[in-house]
């Protein structure tokens, strides 16, 4: 059976999971240069996904064109014109298993998300290892079309040039530039501002560092502007620039220092080296940033925190756990930024 030579990716959300899936791409066109890429996802991710080579991108507007049955069949006649020799469904929920429906006669593989063991994870104290890493369960659905991808943790995109505008804003670089995305969509995974704050005094007390801190939002952009303070080596880039020139600045970075949220899967998108603070959520579970090594993530004391993971993804809170994260001692994040600074 010949191989697929236009194939449909899909992968609708979150933004972690769609960046996940970069490295994944970049290993199919490395091996498999002909091969053409289709990516379905929201506009919103179009930007990540746009710097794959000769990468074509179909909105999914799911909140309106393309809302409910009769926009996902829509959405299907938009797939279908594109010609495609199979799908490569990387998020397997209800809408893409609906459009897998409509898109009759094409070869199609689904991602395996291993749901039993991460419920078991979660449930059973007795079952705590590290399960298989989101890129290779991506990587697998193109296994099943008959790719032979061979992920091999160097799959990373160029880093790109800050413009000169971007460099009025936040000066020239002249140091280590470590960023650091101290919060997240769920409580239970990111830092209190208090605690975020010892972190950057801490590492702002090295004049040859300057930390850039990243996110998003009006409410975040506050409380980023009170955990950098006065501090004349901390730039608060919240609502400075565009996402994309977020991404050439990420790309610049010596660090990053993260929760388990998006920000750290961009950054590594370039070979960064991301330090992970983890709270209620574990990399056991799969979800670590690509490529990067165990010493990088520093999660919670579990002889104090038994129930961790808590969750799959942050979203349940537990009694007495909500302070999990910022347990992760300050001097802990400094000493594995040294380190990887150092190297």
């Amino acid at each position: 059976m010949p191989l697929p030579k236009r194939i449909l990716v899909i992968r609708l959300s979150a933004m972690g999971d769609v960046t996940m899936c970069v490295p994944v791409l970049l290993a199919l066109k490395r091996d498999y240069p002909e091969v053409e890429i289709v990516a379905l996802s929201r506009k919103r991710f179009q930007s990540i996904l746009e710097y794959i080579p000769d990468i074509r991108f179909i909105e999914a507007d799911v909140d309106a064109k393309h809302k409910g049955i009769s926009g996902l069949y829509r959405l299907s006649k938009e797939i279908k014109a594109q010609e495609i020799d199979a799908v490569a469904d990387f998020h397997n929920v209800l809408r893409s298993k609906i459009l897998r429906t409509f898109l009759t006669g094409i070869p199609k593989a689904k991602i395996d998300k291993g749901r039993s063991d991460k419920k078991r994870l979660v449930n059973d104290p007795n079952f705590f290892q590290p399960l298989k890493h989101s890129t290779e369960r991506y990587a697998d659905v193109l296994r099943e079309l008959g790719f032979k991808i061979e992920l091999k943790g160097n799959e990373f995109l160029s880093k790109e040039a800050v413009l000169p505008q971007i460099h009025d804003k936040i000066g020239r670089k002249t140091s280590k530039w470590v960023g650091f995305a101290p919060f997240a969509a769920h409580k239970t995974k990111a830092l209190t501002v208090k605690k975020a704050k010892k972190i950057v005094q801490a590492i702002a007390k090295n004049e040859q560092v300057t930390i850039i801190l990243f996110g998003g939002g009006k409410k975040e952009e506050k409380q980023l502007q009170i955990v950098a303070g006065t501090t004349t080596n901390v730039i608060n880039l919240a609502g400075l620039t565009s996402f994309e020139n977020e991404l050439t600045i990420m790309s610049q970075l010596d660090a990053m220092i993260a929760m388990d949220s998006g920000n750290g899967h961009l950054a590594a998108l370039y070979g960064v080296p991301v330090i992970t603070l983890w709270g209620n959520t574990h990399p056991y579970a799969g979800f670590a940033p690509y490529g990067q090594p165990k010493e990088n993530q520093l999660t919670v004391d579990r002889k104090k925190y038994p129930l961790v993971p808590t969750s799959i993804f942050g979203n349940k809170v537990v009694k007495g756990y909500k302070k999990a994260t910022s347990s992760i001692k300050v001097k802990a994040v400094v000493d594995r930024l040294n380190e990887v600074l150092k190297s």
